[in-house]
């Protein structure tokens, strides 16, 4: 038997009543690391004007300064939040995380 066709189908049944996928296991991933990161606002400019960047150089965004900001993980858009004080340094105060319920859908993906 090489095929998995030709396997009894009680058997595979079993194994798939078994699988990790039928009874997901959140312990399992609670050590995968995430790389977490702020997106405060962007822009598109020219090499030229890049290059035209010089100490006390403003770029300005496109994003007021009362906008929340995207917080994302691994790239994929999870929440948004403000730009809070922890001992010194900067932080984010989460003020609204992205539904799981609406599945990938609306979700945005950074490169």
């Amino acid at each position: 038997m090489t095929d998995i066709a030709e396997a009894p189908k009680a058997a595979r049944a079993d194994r798939r009543d078994k699988s990790i996928g039928a009874a997901p296991n959140f312990d399992l991933l609670a050590g995968v690391s995430l790389r977490v990161s702020v997106e405060v606002g962007s822009t598109s400019m020219t090499l030229s004007e890049l290059l035209a960047l010089g100490e006390g150089s403003v770029i300005e965004l496109d994003r007021a300064a009362t906008d929340l900001l995207d917080i994302y993980a691994n790239g994929t858009l999870i929440a948004k939040g403000e730009i809070v004080s922890v001992d010194g340094r900067y932080g984010i105060q989460v003020a609204e995380v992205v539904a799981p319920a609406r599945g990938l859908e609306g979700f945005e993906r950074r490169a």
